[in-house]
């Protein structure tokens, strides 16, 4: 896994704890830091081959950012990458958000299990669709 924070958003915690917390159920983390830009995310992520990547925003400009890191991925051809995310995303803008096909959305206050076990049956999924 690939936890990211893309852009000028300067808030680490929630991507630290979840960096450290699916360290704790057993993934192999990678935490970028702060102020990533997108392509220095898809870049990291295809070179370290990860099955997913979490972009965590509380900025505001997710409707800009995850688009444009789901564009990288499909320009790469890494679209077996799985990107999830979480931060403050109002409801109406997570639906658009899933409907151009980001993965699910965590808001604060999610127990970082239920992110853990998304990933786990999530990554399956596609690593049996990739084998087909």
């Amino acid at each position: 896994m690939l936890v990211a924070k893309a852009g000028l958003d300067g808030h680490d915690r929630g991507a630290k704890i979840v960096a450290a917390s699916l360290r704790d159920a057993g993934m192999e983390v990678i935490y970028t830091g702060l102020r990533q830009t997108p392509e220095m995310i898809v870049h990291a992520a295809i070179q370290e081959d990860v099955d997913a990547i979490g972009l965590s925003s509380l900025s505001g400009a997710h409707m800009s950012l995850f688009p444009r890191v789901l564009e990288l991925l499909k320009e790469q051809n890494a679209t077996s990458i799985l990107l999830f995310g979480g931060g403050v995303i109002p409801e109406k803008e997570a639906a658009a958000l899933a409907a151009k096909g980001i993965g699910k959305l965590f808001g604060p206050g999610t127990d970082t299990r239920e992110i853990a076990d998304y990933l786990r049956s999530e990554v399956q999924k596609r690593r049996a669709t990739q084998e087909v």
